[in-house]
Parts: C-alpha cells; sequence; structure tokens
C-alpha cells in the first residue's frame, strides 16, 4: 500500500494536504475527539472543553478559558516526520498547499510556506477593543504567570486568534482552500474525522484524479477514497519519503 501511495505522489505535481488534529499527536499535541483526546480526558473544570472554548464563554469567564489554554494549548512540541515530509513535498514542487484544522503552527516550523490555517493560529493574540496585534512571547509569558493578557495600548483583553466555537472563519479562508482544493490533481486528508464543519464539507470540491485519507478512525469520505490507510500519519510518511 505505501509503494502504491508513492507511486500516486510521483504522478502528481498539483498535490494538496488537507488535515486535522492527528498530524500532531506525534508531536506530544492532544486531539480533540479520539479516547485520549481533550474531549474525553480533560474533566478538572466540571464542564466540556468545547464550552470552555467558544466565544461566549471566552468572554464570561477570560480567566477559566486562559486558565485551560495554559495547559493545553501551550505547550513545547516539535514538527514529526507528517510535518516534515510535507514541507519537503513542497519544496519537490509537487505539494501546492497544507490546509490545516490545526492552531499549533508546527507545519510552519517544518518549513511548509503555503499553510491556509482554517481555524487561526495559537501563536498569535489581539485586542479585541483596539484590534492591534501583541507582541507574542510577552503575551505568552503573562498566560504562563497565569496573568489574563492585556493590551498595552489601551489595557483591554487580548484574544488568541483561533476560531472559537460560535465564531465564522476568519475572511477569505474558506475561499482559499476551496479553490485549493478544486485544482488539486491528489488531495491527502490525514488525522482529520472531518466532523468539525465547514471545514469538513470542503473535502467534496475535489474532483481530481486521487484522494488517500490516513486516519485511525472511519470517516465518512473514505467510500470516495482511492486508498485509505489506517495507521500513524507519521509513520507512513516517514516511509513513502524514503521510497519517493
Amino acid at each position: 500500500m505505501i509503494n502504491e501511495f508513492a507511486k500516486m505522489i510521483k504522478e502528481c505535481d498539483n498535490i494538496v494536504f488537507f488535515g486535522g488534529a492527528g498530524v500532531s499527536t506525534e508531536s506530544g499535541v492532544k486531539d480533540y475527539r479520539s479516547k485520549d483526546g481533550l474531549y474525553a480526558t480533560v474533566k478538572e473544570y466540571g464542564i466540556s472543553p468545547e464550552e470552555i472554548l467558544s466565544h461566549d464563554f471566552f468572554f464570561q469567564h477570560t480567566d477559566v478559558f486562559y486558565d485551560f489554554y495554559r495547559k493545553y494549548f501551550i505547550i513545547d512540541a516539535m514538527p514529526n516526520s507528517a510535518h516534515k515530509a510535507l514541507a519537503s513535498l513542497e519544496e519537490m514542487g509537487r505539494l501546492k498547499a497544507v490546509i490545516t484544522q490545526n492552531i499549533d503552527g508546527l507545519h510552519q516550523r517544518a518549513g511548509s510556506k503555503n499553510v491556509i490555517e482554517l481555524h487561526g493560529t495559537a501563536e498569535e493574540f489581539y485586542c479585541v477593543s483596539c484590534g492591534k496585534k501583541a507582541y507574542t512571547k510577552t503575551v505568552l509569558d503573562s498566560i504562563k504567570t497565569k496573568n489574563i493578557p492585556k493590551c498595552e495600548h489601551c489595557n483591554s483583553l487580548l484574544k488568541p486568534k483561533v476560531v472559537l466555537y460560535g465564531e465564522n472563519l476568519y475572511d477569505g479562508v474558506a475561499e482559499s482552500a476551496i479553490d485549493k482544493i478544486e485544482n488539486a490533481d491528489m488531495l491527502i486528508v490525514g488525522g482529520t474525522s472531518l466532523a468539525v464543519y465547514p471545514a469538513a464539507s470542503f473535502v467534496r470540491y475535489f474532483g481530481g484524479k486521487y484522494i488517500v485519507m490516513i486516519n485511525k478512525s472511519e470517516t465518512k469520505y473514505d467510500g470516495n477514497a482511492s486508498m485509505v490507510i489506517r495507521e500513524n500519519i507519521g509513520e507512513v510518511f516517514e516511509r513513502v519519503m524514503k521510497i519517493i
């Protein structure tokens, strides 16, 4: 199967990767919906992580939000084999875009240049009042010391540049992702259950030659795939890159 996957990649020169939380689990980042993920394991707040990660909760209980954020989103993680392989495929000219639901910035850290972050990034913050972007290190230092970060210009609340539940995607992001998928001759979908909308619906815009699904659990798009691989995504890419 790995040999066939490598052959597909070699045939195509407009590949798009669409990924989710499972891409980063081998880097030590928790996913959301697996039995070991945030939604199943985080119980100490007495409410669900989905509620904590919502627009209304952020503004109503900012202290709890940032305590959760400090524990589960400010972590030292390094790119794994999947991130590195995708950066290499882009450097070869085969991969045209990484579309990610993740907010951890690991694709960029691995060297990927053309990354569309559907849900924003945990590494940027802006003021909810004046809109000014904040210096990331100062904000992270504040959160790590259990403070609520404030804008240095107007002293209003700072918010991470991430899409919370109840919020729309940032302007232009969906259009860019759909355009890349529509024009691809190969779509690799990895580390995502395709359960979060509207992002999950973007896959249906693909009309190219090959669609490969790499995910440990079943997705509703598996029946449309040219190939389905139920293995760790990092290990899959490590093996396939040795062939390529």
